[in-house]
């Protein structure tokens, strides 16, 4: 019985776990040539669920969502144009989502596949996620989870360039970092 009992205590503690999205202590930033540097700025409103299972990490999965709207570069009157309808058209298109449909692990790195939507245009993508760790919270003693992932896109792939940069201002890549700091639902 004693054997049965720690079998099925050992089952039920490598579960899957529902984190949600902190954004508090998360960020979801990016860059962009300008002229002869680079203009950093974030998006300040974003939610999202991740059910990760240590034992199966391949069973990951992610649902995230971030309000266009939100975008900051830190510099209140540079920020309105990229929400016009020269680049991201948030009247139109208010939000910017992901959502992942496979997972598997590469060299220790979470290789997490999905449909990932911007301006109405709607690309499969990979993302590389690091998994920083896991643990319980000090505070509330919930579980916690931290996730990250860099990657490169580019605003022609996703029709946010309609703005004539005849100049060159503005340069088509965007460098995206996403810290996600999660907290368990139990």
């Amino acid at each position: 019985m004693g054997i049965v009992a720690m079998a099925v205590l050992l089952v039920s503690s490598a579960k899957c776990e529902v984190y949600q999205i902190d954004s508090e202590h998360s960020s979801v930033a990016f860059s962009v040539r300008h002229l002869v540097s680079r203009t950093h700025g974030q998006f300040n409103q974003f939610s999202g669920s991740i059910h990760y299972d240590a034992e199966h990490p391949e069973k990951t999965r992610i649902e995230a969502t971030v309000q266009v709207a939100s975008l900051d570069t830190d510099n209140a009157k540079c920020d309105g144009h990229p929400k016009s309808g020269d680049f991201f058209d948030v009247e139109q298109f208010p939000t910017i989502t992901f959502k992942s449909t496979t997972a598997m692990v590469k060299e220790e790195i979470l290789q997490v596949t999905g449909e990932f939507t911007m301006h109405g245009q709607t690309k499969t993508i990979t993302l590389p996620v690091e998994v920083l760790g896991t643990g319980t919270h000090p505070y509330n003693q919930k579980p916690v989870a931290g996730f990250e992932t860099r990657t490169a896109l580019l605003r022609s792939d996703y029709a946010v360039n309609s703005w004539t940069d005849v100049g060159g201002v503005l340069g088509d890549e965007v460098r995206v970092s996403v810290t996600i700091e999660a907290i368990g639902d139990e």
